[in-house]
């Protein structure tokens, strides 16, 4: 199915205490870069993020990121250093009965001392985090492939709308082609009688020189070449592949062919059309560029 390389998803989520925001947006790229947005603490999710983005996706430059916000799950817990608030006592009343102060030690004043306490963040159940994000982060690119498919769809209607108007321009070239050579015989008979005045005109003379003319001038290998092509692109389209590189190639060679055909051309009509079919080229171009 033809995707486009641009597009977003993001789902939030509250899991097992936890809020899960997770965004997934792709710009267009002609590699398959990806990067991952967590905090420190959940680096290590990192890697399967990665896996379950490039299982999905083939080309353009991604982003994923994630962020959790712990709600009601144990994030945090404090730990009192008891061998360190006993030190502090054991000095303080030391120095009381030295210097005969009131002994009024209490908790209030106990806690002013801030090393006494350490801050330990809970340990995470590492494969539990993951399975939580990874349910947030599945509807995320759900919404993200169902984007860039949308996108794709519409690209391939106007693909296939100038494809459809290459062809006509080509069966115009077919039908005008040969009128070309016809019109240099002409020419060529009415220059000679003029120039020999009434003088005996070798017809097969003529004959060999248009029949060379037509061969210089004749396309029907880059027409029928040109049609090889654009049934290609209808098949590739179609196709459940990714497709963005072959396209790409279709398009430089239905590209040469065009040139070679207005290389070719002695008619201004078929120089004109040939214009347009290059033109028509390069908004497909243009398009597929955003193809994965």
């Amino acid at each position: 199915m033809m995707r486009s390389m641009t597009g977003f998803g993001r789902e939030r989520m509250m899991l097992n205490g936890r809020d899960i925001l997770v965004e997934v947006r792709s710009v267009n790229h002609r590699y398959n870069e990806l990067s991952v947005k967590l905090s420190r603490a959940y680096m290590y999710l990192e890697e399967p993020l990665k896996k379950l983005v490039q299982d999905n996706i083939s080309r353009g430059k991604t982003e994923i990121s994630v962020t959790i916000t712990n709600i009601s799950a144990p994030d945090t817990s404090i730990e009192v250093n008891t061998s360190v608030a006993r030190g502090y006592i054991d000095a303080l009343r030391k120095s009381n009965e030295e210097l005969g102060l009131m002994d009024d030690l209490s908790l209030s004043r106990i806690i002013r001392f801030q090393d006494i306490f350490t801050v330990v963040k809970a340990a995470d159940d590492e494969d539990a985090v993951w399975n939580d994000v990874k349910t947030v982060a599945q509807s995320a690119l759900s919404k993200f492939v169902s984007m860039r498919e949308a996108e794709g769809a519409k690209m391939k209607e106007d693909v296939l709308m100038r494809l459809e108007l290459i062809e006509k321009m080509v069966s115009f070239i077919e039908e005008k082609s040969p009128e070309t050579t016809v019109a240099y015989r002409e020419k060529l008979y009415a220059k000679l009688t003029e120039l020999l005045s009434g003088q005996q005109i070798d017809e097969q003379r003529i004959l060999t020189e248009a029949a060379i003319f037509s061969e210089k001038i004749a396309v029907d290998e880059e027409t029928v070449r040109l049609r090889s092509h654009i049934s290609q692109f209808r098949t590739l389209l179609e196709t459940e592949s990714i497709v963005g590189r072959k396209l790409d190639f279709l398009v430089q060679e239905m590209n040469r062919e065009a040139n070679t055909t207005g290389s070719k051309a002695q008619n201004i009509d078929i120089t004109r059309t040939v214009i347009d079919i290059k033109s028509e080229i390069e908004k497909i171009r243009e398009q597929i560029q955003n193809i994965e």
